[in-house]
């Protein structure tokens, strides 16, 4: 399930308006956190269809 900006905000404890001004005046802050919850959304799904032996 893809999360919305809304969701993402609240993960964070901002407001929204923070969001969007962290990606319109600090693209860097902001491409490090959405690659962070990328990272996680993928930790998660490897460990739920992967087996390791």
């Amino acid at each position: 399930m893809k999360k919305t900006k809304r969701d993402t905000a609240y993960e964070l404890d901002i407001d929204v308006s923070t969001l969007y001004n962290w990606r319109k005046y600090k693209p860097n802050l902001y491409r490090i956190v959405v690659l962070g919850f990328k990272y996680n959304s993928l930790l998660e799904y490897h460990k739920k269809h992967m087996k390791i032996y």
